[in-house]
């Protein structure tokens, strides 16, 4: 799917003399301890106000929290104050293959603020036209081919360390109550994906259920990785880098490719900070500032497939297995 890229303006990048390491992202199944702990997948997002929650511009409801997670100091490239980053995406079960149902008029007057246009007459188109003025100063928003919404916003100390944050009232509106509110509104984020994608690859025992419900994740720094710190490439890209491909030439590999993984770069575990990128599809041009992430970590509906988001350049691209 096709990625978003940040305003410079609004997000500067800072160059680091520490060279980038790669870490691995575990999903915890005990309870949750944030003092020892680098964030949390599913649940509330951290330090903001509910009117700061991103919209989802398909229905008006508010976008999932997926997860979020403290960057390493060496991954702080927006300058130190920023140390953490939230994701949020379309609710899992509103996505099949597509927005289910939409209302563009909310989309419409979504975008009329974010171009700076007047406040709608319509006082129920008012309200997703305010939400959109009042958005968090480092929220990048992003939209794949097929209408569905993801957002990411870049947290200050302060922020990663405040209050969990309750999604907005909502209050009737006839644009959004026409589509049937997402599920883990009522049950939570966790509960909801068990639902729907989750069961043949949740971490853990069941969820209980509940907003607050989340897991928590800890980094560990991944050794003998080649590509930390490395633009990452497709095989197939004609541009030179020093990017190591993690696949070689072999006539008798078993599963009849003709390639074998080396070993370096084979049996990692699949969510990541940076290192070896492994795409469901084709390798997308990012920073080596990247996290590699499948469905688990947060509830996604990736059609089987995996998702990554360059945390320097701000841009997102997924792909279906």
């Amino acid at each position: 799917m096709p990625v978003a890229a940040a305003r410079r303006d609004l997000y500067p990048v800072v160059m680091l003399s520490t060279p980038l390491k790669a870490y691995d992202i575990e999903i915890l199944t005990d309870p949750f301890d944030r003092v020892v702990h680098d964030g949390w997948c599913f649940g509330l997002p951290p330090g903001i106000d509910p009117e700061q929650w991103p919209i989802d511009p398909a229905n008006g409801y508010p976008l999932q929290h997926g997860f979020t997670l403290l960057l390493p100091e060496d991954w702080r490239c927006h300058g130190s104050e920023i140390v953490a980053i939230s994701f949020f995406a379309s609710a899992v079960d509103l996505n099949d293959g597509g927005a289910i149902v939409k209302a563009p008029k909310i989309a419409e007057a979504m975008k009329s603020a974010k171009a700076g246009e007047p406040e709608p007459e319509d006082p129920e188109l008012a309200v997703f036209w305010r939400a959109e003025r009042l958005a968090h100063s480092r929220l990048q928003r992003f939209e794949d081919d097929i209408g569905m919404a993801y957002a990411a916003m870049l947290l200050t100390r302060a922020e990663f360390e405040g209050q969990a944050c309750s999604p907005p009232d909502l209050v009737p509106n006839q644009y959004r109550d026409l589509i049937e509110s997402p599920e883990w509104l009522e049950v939570g984020a966790a509960k909801s994906y068990w639902n729907h994608e989750g069961k043949y690859r949740w971490v853990g025992s069941p969820p209980n259920g509940g907003l607050c419900e989340r897991r928590a994740l800890r980094l560990t720094t991944r050794t003998g990785d080649q590509n930390a710190g490395r633009v990452p490439c497709d095989r197939f890209d004609s541009e030179q880098t020093d990017y190591v491909h993690p696949l070689y030439e072999a006539p008798d590999a078993p599963d009849g490719s003709g390639y074998r993984w080396h070993t370096w770069a084979e049996n990692r575990p699949a969510n990541h900070l940076g290192g070896t990128m492994r795409p469901s599809q084709s390798v997308p041009r990012f920073s080596p500032y990247f996290i590699e992430f499948e469905e688990e970590l947060g509830g996604y509906n990736f059609g089987g497939g995996n998702a990554q988001l360059d945390v320097r350049e701000l841009k997102f691209d997924w792909a279906c297995g």
